[in-house]
């Protein structure tokens, strides 16, 4: 009986241990979250509702700077969770190519550069709190010692660390102790030109350590980090000291908690029930028509993108419930995966949209301008899908459902999807009417969401909230994070003045406008093909944006053409990540929809060449916005 006592008490704390391991991040995310999104909309009810109606005093301003704060401490602290699963955005091509064996090794040197830009924020998280209680400052509106936000640096980036060695011991267990020493000495070869005293020019360790972190798989925001502290040290661009404090302020926004509340919007959204309404209103009014449930999917990828600011959620919320009622009525199962796809791609070109967000914050533009701008591109993208799908349901006899459909039944299908319907009104008629931010108007959403999902549709319960509002904070931390090191990478740019010799180096090759966009379509459509969107946006916005506003482009519509070829992105191989989850729902090869999705490609890419040479298109809309 003795030794089975002691066998349970020795299995106790390691029970405890592993579900620690598990979960240490999860409720802080979950109350965190929760909290900026109540707060922010109690904000904005109290301005319009408390203050205009019952003589209120004004704006309560602590919610916004406590907010700011709870944002930036649960970016950082999802990031682990990001490491744990390997979820960081990154660029697979070389991977991809490697045999198993090198994979595992691979991971060793992936594993040690994330430790080591991890390692180093953490100490110098450490001084610059030490820094703070030297010389003590308060913040403005509710007059908090400031170590207490900045506390996030040592404990985010030291878990961020801890995540990383749990991997790497991981790794270890897994292969002969002579792969492990391999991956130690790339690790060793990589690090030494830093401390052999080469005299090299700053954007040669600027570029040449970004693009071989790239290359060998680190993701791409510690690639951004680490090559810009590789910078930093060989050629002591500036004091090493402020790369701690750039992780802080550079995130210290309002604007940019627009990302998480909109991701977490579409996450609630599509959770709690609300794409099936859409899918049942769209079939509604398109079914009967030939190739009825293609066009309906399209129709529905255009509703969903007014809620979700997200491809990827799109293709996910979507095609789950489309692709396998496509191929039970007929269609080709490819076919149907390559259109979930492609339409999902609008997802980031009507609003809400992330990449629009980002991009605003990158170029200081404006964000309602910018949504305002991809209202047509995304309808026009939409009404040439539905030309593509209609031809092929045609050619292929792809037949409409045939069922009576009346005024009553579509009426009843727009009733059934009214919750539904108005969150594009929320967020649009939010921002554009001028009684909310994108970000208030992005947490309204959210809040909204999350009770429709909760207490009216129902889809959102107590066995999935949790991984809700788990899946919004990991997503949006891995587009924090990437923001607040490209930012480093982008101050370094600026000190070598990169930007303005890209663009005397463009405007010295041709100084025509449309030879100058012709080439950066051509380059961004590359680009598209192996990096995400929103890490192509905040390398590329600081290079390109001076060459275009030199011979004349609107910043505003340099976003939408911009945001549109990235969109394209999304569907062209090897990184397409659309198309990574339009198989997952198929079960296909992305070989098979890769080959069924050049046609619906080159429709975009029609709709891409006609906002860049007719401004117009995407343009009118925006001088509706103030």
């Amino acid at each position: 009986m003795a030794n089975t006592s002691n066998e349970n008490q020795s299995k106790k704390p390691k029970g405890i241990l592993s579900w620690l391991d598990e979960n240490f991040e999860k409720p802080f995310l979950f109350i965190g979250m929760l909290a900026i999104i109540i707060f922010i909309t109690y904000q904005t009810l109290y301005r319009y509702l408390v203050s205009q109606f019952f003589g209120g005093a004004g704006i309560p301003v602590w919610t916004e700077e406590l907010s700011r704060f709870i944002f930036i401490w649960i970016s950082y602290l999802a990031v682990p969770i990001a490491i744990k699963e390997r979820s960081n955005i990154r660029v697979d091509i070389l991977y991809d190519r490697l045999s198993d064996r090198w994979k595992k090794i691979s991971w060793i040197l992936v594993d040690l550069c994330i430790l080591a830009l991890t390692g180093m924020i953490f100490y110098m998280g450490i001084d610059h709190i030490r820094m703070q209680f030297e010389f003590p400052q308060n913040t403005a509106s509710m007059g908090i010692p400031y170590f207490i936000p900045y506390l996030i640096l040592p404990i985010g980036f030291g878990l961020m660390a801890i995540r990383a060695i749990q991997d790497l011991i991981k790794e270890i267990k897994s292969i002969p102790m002579k792969d492990t020493l391999i991956g130690l000495l790339c690790a060793i070869i990589i690090a030494i030109p830093l401390f052999i005293g080469l005299e090299l020019p700053a954007l040669v360790w600027l570029f040449g350590y970004f693009i071989l972190f790239l290359a060998i798989g680190v993701p791409v925001a510690m690639s951004l980090g680490l090559s810009a502290m590789a910078t930093i040290i060989g050629a002591g661009t500036m004091p090493v000291e402020y790369v701690a404090q750039i992780a802080f302020t550079s995130i210290d926004s309002f604007p940019i908690m627009a990302i998480p509340f909109f991701v977490a919007g579409g996450v609630f959204m599509g959770v709690g029930g609300l794409s099936k309404r859409l899918l049942d209103l769209a079939d509604e009014l398109l079914g009967n028509f030939t190739g009825g449930l293609a066009l309906a999917t399209v129709a529905t990828c255009m509703f969903f993108a007014a809620i979700s600011g997200s491809g990827p959620a799109t293709v996910a919320a979507i095609g789950s419930l489309t692709i396998p009622a496509m191929v039970e009525r007929g269609y080709d199962k490819y076919f149907s995966a390559a259109l979930v796809a492609a339409a999902g791609a609008i997802g980031v070109m009507i609003p809400p949209s992330n990449p629009f967000v980002v991009y605003g914050v990158s170029s200081q533009a404006s964000i309602g301008k910018l949504f305002m701008g991809g209202i047509v591109p995304g309808i026009l993208t939409g009404l040439v899908l539905m030309g593509v799908s209609y031809y092929y349901a045609k050619k292929n006899n792809w037949k409409g459902e045939a069922r009576k459909r009346t005024a009553k039944s579509i009426g009843l299908a727009f009733w059934d999807a009214k919750w539904a319907l108005m969150v594009p009104v929320i967020i649009l008629g939010g921002i554009y009417s001028g009684k909310m931010t994108p970000t208030e108007a992005a947490a309204v959403s959210a809040f909204y969401g999350l009770i429709v999902g909760l207490f009216v549709y129902k889809g959102i319960n107590m066995q999935n909230i949790i991984s809700c509002f788990m899946e919004a904070c990991s997503t949006s931390a891995v587009i924090i994070v990437l923001m607040a090191m490209a930012t480093i990478f982008g101050n370094i740019m600026t000190v070598e003045q990169v930007p303005t010799m890209i663009a005397a180096a463009i405007l010295k090759f041709t100084s025509s406008k449309i030879m100058i966009l012709l080439i950066i379509n051509i380059f961004l459509l590359w680009v598209g093909t192996f990096m995400e969107a929103l890490a192509a946006i905040v390398i590329l916005t600081p290079i390109l944006l001076p060459v275009v506003t030199q011979v004349g482009v609107d910043p505003v519509h340099f976003g939408v053409i911009m945001v549109v070829n990235l969109a394209i992105g999304f569907i062209t191989p090897p990184v397409g990540v659309n198309l990574f989850v339009a198989c997952g729902v198929a079960k296909s090869k992305i070989e098979d929809i890769a080959k069924a999705v050049i046609p619906m490609l080159l429709a975009m890419i029609a709709v891409l060449l006609l906002i860049t040479y007719v401004p117009e298109v995407s343009m009118f809309l925006t001088k509706y916005v103030k």
